[in-house]
């Protein structure tokens, strides 16, 4: 029988006069309507009883409805909650003792594994992609990547935004580092842009050397030997990543060793310190930002000169504190982290 959540019904209702009209006069057919009220009227009113569980239908040949009486609905109603809180309850037990058969005979066996073999090396673009899967389900904190290939086709990049949504919904910090030149292609363009609304920090170089993925700090992704870059990927070596014509056979190292996967951190770290925030997703159009004018365009040449915060100020006889203002906002416009990475983006842009 179906329910529906219904406001408090008005005494003089449409519903309520026809259930007491059928109360008064059960041998009426339910489908003739009063004088005064139209088929759609009377449709919605007996739909509203048939929801409330106050009407039921009869035998076929008569094509009408008898009424209900309340305490028997209500007693439906409770019957109906009864029903589905047990089949809740025998879900949530189901559920419980899966986990403890998970808990109990295969997490052993897999930190087991994990512990014998730190470097797991992982053939084919099905398996890597499973994998990258599992990791990004599994990321707590954060998933960093060096993405120096990307497959543009569409279900290529539905299925990794759909993995990197998951993780950024969980409260996952995610920083990836793509080529400069990946954004010339309108698909990557919008997937960055769709990732940049979801909450990720996106950064282009103008080379990436490998690709790479890290997970908290637990785990690395590294390419093969043999085996350069990403799962997926369109790019060949010496080819324009936007341009490559097609996947390459990929294998890939599972790195665990928490020395190692340090390290392989630090790398990430070098490569995300010298890139860039793309003006194309900070403005949201391939248009550069608008270039510094008045003070702190002299700012910015005068810090491209190498001059300290106190030189600033004395040279443009302001204080050193409406300095540090005016170098903070050229570092946020800019898409920069630091000082010298500010100089590096400004004249990049042709803005020195």
């Amino acid at each position: 029988m179906e329910r529906t959540e219904h406001a408090q019904t008005p005494a003089d209702s449409d519903a309520v006069r026809l259930y007491a009209r059928l109360l008064t006069d059960p041998g009426r057919p339910s489908g003739a309507p009063d004088p005064g009220w139209d088929v759609a009227r009377l449709t919605a009113a007996t739909a509203e009883l048939r929801a409330l569980g106050l009407l039921q239908p009869t035998a076929a040949d008569t094509g009408g409805h008898a009424t209900v009486s309340v305490d028997t609905a209500v007693r439906q109603l409770l019957l109906d909650a009864d029903q589905q809180i047990g089949a809740l309850f025998d879900a949530v037990r189901r559920t419980r003792d899966t986990v403890e058969r998970l808990h109990d005979g295969y997490l052993p066996v897999q930190e087991r594994h994990r512990a014998e073999h730190p470097l797991e090396l992982v053939r084919g673009a099905d398996r890597i992609a499973a994998l990258l899967e599992d990791a990004a389900r599994g990321a707590r904190t954060e998933a960093l990547s060096l993405r120096p290939g990307q497959d543009a086709s569409e279900p290529a990049l539905a299925g990794k935004l759909a993995r990197e949504r998951l993780a950024l919904a969980h409260g996952v910090a995610m920083r990836t580092v793509y080529p400069a030149a990946a954004l010339r292609r309108p698909t990557v363009l919008a997937h960055l842009r769709e990732l940049t609304a979801a909450g990720a920090q996106i950064r282009v170089a103008h080379t990436l050397p490998l690709w790479l993925i890290g997970i908290d700090a637990r785990l690395a992704i590294l390419p093969a030997p043999g085996s350069v870059h990403a799962p997926g990927s369109v790019h060949a070596p010496g080819a324009d990543p936007a341009e490559a014509p097609g996947p390459q056979a990929v294998a890939a190292v599972v790195v665990r060793e928490p020395a190692l996967v340090a390290m392989i951190r630090q790398l990430f770290e070098y490569f995300w310190a010298g890139a860039w925030t793309p003006p194309e997703l900070l403005t949201g159009s391939r248009a550069a930002p608008a270039a510094p004018a008045g003070r702190h365009h002299e700012v910015l040449r005068l810090l491209a000169a190498g001059l300290t915060d106190a030189a600033i100020s004395r040279k443009l006889e302001v204080s050193e504190r409406t300095v540090r203002r005016l170098v903070a906002e050229l570092i946020a416009d800019l898409g920069a982290e630091s000082r010298f990475q500010a100089g590096v983006h400004a004249a990049r842009l042709g803005r020195l």
